[in-house]
Protein backbone atom coordinates (compact mmCIF):
# COMPACT_ATOMS: atom_id res chain seq x y z
CA UNK A 1 0.00 0.00 0.00
CA UNK A 2 1.17 3.24 -0.82
CA UNK A 3 0.20 6.66 1.06
CA UNK A 4 1.16 10.27 0.65
CA UNK A 5 4.77 11.27 2.60
CA UNK A 6 4.17 14.21 5.05
CA UNK A 7 5.78 16.85 3.63
CA UNK A 8 3.16 16.01 0.28
CA UNK A 9 0.45 16.20 2.05
CA UNK A 10 1.00 19.42 4.10
CA UNK A 11 1.76 21.04 0.78
CA UNK A 12 -1.23 19.84 -0.85
CA UNK A 13 -3.35 20.87 2.38
CA UNK A 14 -1.98 24.28 2.36
CA UNK A 15 -2.65 24.66 -1.58
CA UNK A 16 -6.04 23.38 -1.45
CA UNK A 17 -7.28 25.46 1.23
CA UNK A 18 -4.92 28.95 -0.26
CA UNK A 19 -7.32 27.84 -3.50
CA UNK A 20 -10.54 26.84 -2.04
CA UNK A 21 -10.66 30.50 0.39
CA UNK A 22 -9.50 32.49 -2.55
CA UNK A 23 -12.16 31.21 -4.71
CA UNK A 24 -15.09 31.16 -1.51
CA UNK A 25 -14.41 34.91 -1.05
CA UNK A 26 -14.13 35.85 -4.38
CA UNK A 27 -15.85 33.42 -7.00
CA UNK A 28 -18.98 31.90 -4.64
CA UNK A 29 -20.40 35.22 -3.74
CA UNK A 30 -20.76 36.73 -7.25
CA UNK A 31 -21.48 33.14 -9.44
CA UNK A 32 -25.25 33.07 -8.66
CA UNK A 33 -26.71 29.55 -9.86
CA UNK A 34 -30.60 30.01 -9.65
CA UNK A 35 -30.09 31.30 -6.10
CA UNK A 36 -27.77 28.91 -4.62
CA UNK A 37 -23.90 29.64 -4.37
CA UNK A 38 -20.61 27.53 -4.90
CA UNK A 39 -19.67 26.23 -1.70
CA UNK A 40 -15.98 26.41 -1.55
CA UNK A 41 -15.19 25.26 1.80
CA UNK A 42 -17.45 21.86 1.46
CA UNK A 43 -15.68 21.13 -1.77
CA UNK A 44 -12.25 21.48 0.36
CA UNK A 45 -13.37 19.58 3.24
CA UNK A 46 -14.93 16.58 1.04
CA UNK A 47 -11.07 16.46 -0.75
CA UNK A 48 -9.94 16.51 2.31
CA UNK A 49 -12.06 13.76 3.96
CA UNK A 50 -11.65 11.59 0.57
CA UNK A 51 -8.20 12.02 -0.08
CA UNK A 52 -6.58 11.48 3.87
CA UNK A 53 -9.90 10.37 5.51
CA UNK A 54 -9.64 9.70 9.47
CA UNK A 55 -8.90 12.87 11.94
CA UNK A 56 -7.12 15.26 9.50
CA UNK A 57 -10.41 15.70 6.70
CA UNK A 58 -12.57 16.00 10.17
CA UNK A 59 -9.97 18.70 11.39
CA UNK A 60 -9.66 19.97 7.91
CA UNK A 61 -13.81 20.03 7.86
CA UNK A 62 -14.17 21.69 11.01
CA UNK A 63 -11.66 24.57 10.10
CA UNK A 64 -13.08 24.85 6.73
CA UNK A 65 -16.17 25.67 8.45
CA UNK A 66 -15.55 28.14 10.63
CA UNK A 67 -14.08 29.76 7.87
CA UNK A 68 -17.35 29.72 6.23
CA UNK A 69 -19.19 30.82 8.92
CA UNK A 70 -16.85 33.80 9.79
CA UNK A 71 -17.43 35.12 6.15
CA UNK A 72 -21.27 35.00 6.20
CA UNK A 73 -23.84 36.10 8.12
CA UNK A 74 -24.81 32.72 9.28
CA UNK A 75 -24.82 31.56 12.97
CA UNK A 76 -21.72 30.54 13.79
CA UNK A 77 -20.64 27.19 14.32
CA UNK A 78 -23.95 25.97 12.16
CA UNK A 79 -21.43 25.29 8.61
CA UNK A 80 -18.73 24.03 10.92
CA UNK A 81 -20.38 21.50 12.29
CA UNK A 82 -22.41 20.26 9.70
CA UNK A 83 -18.78 20.19 7.48
CA UNK A 84 -17.51 18.42 10.33
CA UNK A 85 -20.12 15.34 10.16
CA UNK A 86 -19.43 15.85 6.21
CA UNK A 87 -15.81 14.97 6.58
CA UNK A 88 -16.33 12.14 9.45
CA UNK A 89 -18.64 10.23 6.84
CA UNK A 90 -16.44 11.21 3.79
CA UNK A 91 -13.35 9.94 5.42
CA UNK A 92 -14.24 7.15 7.05
CA UNK A 93 -12.67 4.55 5.55
CA UNK A 94 -8.97 6.47 5.70
CA UNK A 95 -8.03 5.83 2.67
CA UNK A 96 -7.48 7.60 -0.59
CA UNK A 97 -10.87 7.30 -2.16
CA UNK A 98 -9.81 9.85 -5.32
CA UNK A 99 -7.65 6.89 -6.40
CA UNK A 100 -11.02 4.40 -6.65
CA UNK A 101 -13.52 4.76 -9.41
CA UNK A 102 -14.39 8.25 -10.16
CA UNK A 103 -18.43 8.18 -10.46
CA UNK A 104 -18.11 6.34 -6.65
CA UNK A 105 -16.48 9.21 -5.32
CA UNK A 106 -18.39 11.67 -7.48
CA UNK A 107 -21.83 10.12 -6.39
CA UNK A 108 -21.05 10.14 -2.96
CA UNK A 109 -19.98 13.88 -2.80
CA UNK A 110 -22.99 14.56 -4.37
CA UNK A 111 -24.84 13.25 -1.99
CA UNK A 112 -22.72 14.75 0.93
CA UNK A 113 -23.55 17.93 -0.89
CA UNK A 114 -27.17 17.54 -1.09
CA UNK A 115 -27.32 16.75 2.42
CA UNK A 116 -25.33 19.98 4.08
CA UNK A 117 -26.76 22.15 1.74
CA UNK A 118 -30.53 21.11 2.80
CA UNK A 119 -29.31 21.00 6.46
CA UNK A 120 -27.63 24.29 6.22
CA UNK A 121 -31.15 25.96 4.37
CA UNK A 122 -33.59 23.78 6.94
CA UNK A 123 -31.11 25.45 9.93
CA UNK A 124 -31.61 29.05 8.05
CA UNK A 125 -35.64 28.44 7.98
CA UNK A 126 -35.75 28.14 11.54
CA UNK A 127 -33.19 31.16 12.50
CA UNK A 128 -34.51 33.50 9.70
CA UNK A 129 -38.44 32.20 9.35
CA UNK A 130 -38.35 31.54 5.59
CA UNK A 131 -40.66 29.51 3.76
CA UNK A 132 -39.73 25.25 3.56
CA UNK A 133 -39.99 25.09 0.00
CA UNK A 134 -38.14 28.02 -0.98
CA UNK A 135 -35.17 26.95 1.38
CA UNK A 136 -34.63 23.43 -0.35
CA UNK A 137 -36.05 24.17 -3.66
CA UNK A 138 -35.01 27.96 -4.67
CA UNK A 139 -31.82 27.85 -2.14
CA UNK A 140 -30.73 23.67 -1.25
CA UNK A 141 -30.88 22.40 -4.17
CA UNK A 142 -28.77 25.05 -6.43
CA UNK A 143 -26.40 25.39 -4.24
CA UNK A 144 -25.57 21.77 -4.20
CA UNK A 145 -25.88 21.68 -7.97
CA UNK A 146 -22.95 24.44 -8.36
CA UNK A 147 -21.00 22.99 -5.63
CA UNK A 148 -20.94 19.77 -7.65
CA UNK A 149 -20.36 21.38 -10.95
CA UNK A 150 -17.35 22.97 -8.97
CA UNK A 151 -16.41 20.22 -7.61
CA UNK A 152 -15.40 18.44 -10.74
CA UNK A 153 -12.41 19.94 -11.60
CA UNK A 154 -10.43 19.33 -8.36
CA UNK A 155 -11.71 15.72 -8.04
CA UNK A 156 -10.58 14.89 -11.71
CA UNK A 157 -7.51 16.45 -11.50
CA UNK A 158 -6.59 15.15 -7.97
CA UNK A 159 -7.85 11.80 -9.40
CA UNK A 160 -5.57 11.54 -12.47
CA UNK A 161 -2.14 13.04 -10.58
CA UNK A 162 -2.22 10.23 -7.82
CA UNK A 163 1.19 8.74 -9.06
CA UNK A 164 2.56 11.49 -7.20
CA UNK A 165 1.34 11.34 -4.22
CA UNK A 166 3.64 7.92 -3.42
CA UNK A 167 6.26 7.23 -0.72
CA UNK A 168 9.58 7.09 -2.55
CA UNK A 169 13.16 7.06 -0.98
CA UNK A 170 14.64 8.78 -3.87
CA UNK A 171 12.63 11.22 -6.61
CA UNK A 172 13.10 10.03 -9.91
CA UNK A 173 15.79 7.62 -8.96
CA UNK A 174 15.59 3.81 -8.91
CA UNK A 175 15.92 1.60 -6.01
CA UNK A 176 18.55 -0.58 -7.86
CA UNK A 177 22.25 -1.49 -6.76
CA UNK A 178 25.15 -0.37 -9.20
Amino acid sequence: MQGIDKNTKKRLTAILAVICCVLQLSIAPNLPFFGGRANFMLIYAALMAQLFGGRYGVIAGFLAGLFFDFCSTSPIGLMALLLTVCAYVLGFEVRNKLADDFSVTVTQFSIAALAVSSAYSLALVLVEDAGFFQALFMRALPTAVITVICYLPFASILSRNRTNFTVSPRRGGSNRLH
